[in-house]
């Protein structure tokens, strides 16, 4: 698993790829603290890469929404693939999140 964060034209670009097991979202967590508290900027979520999502990878996902909803900021996900979607779906996810 590799998480990290960019900060590209005014918006948080979060890279994850690989398999975010519950291992690897521990680690996933402390690369992506930053973002918890976006600061008023978007926060865009590059899942091209990303194989595998277990449920706490899930709740980190969560916690940057939340995070910047409070801040007045969107967060999108981008790139996912047909599984990663469907783990969406299948978690009522799919409604809660903007995708592109």
């Amino acid at each position: 698993m590799n998480a990290r964060i960019e900060e590209i034209d005014g918006k948080y670009l979060a890279t994850l790829e690989g398999e975010m097991d519950t291992a690897a979202a521990l680690e996933a967590e402390e690369v992506l603290k930053p973002i918890y508290n976006s600061e008023g900027k978007d926060v865009i979520i590059d899942c091209t890469n990303l194989e595998y999502i277990a449920s706490s990878g899930l709740r980190i996902l969560l916690s940057i929404l939340k995070g910047a909803k409070a801040n007045g900021s969107k967060v999108v996900m981008r790139g996912m693939n047909d599984d990663i979607k469907n783990v969406f779906k299948l978690t009522g996810f799919i409604s809660i999140f903007d995708f592109e």
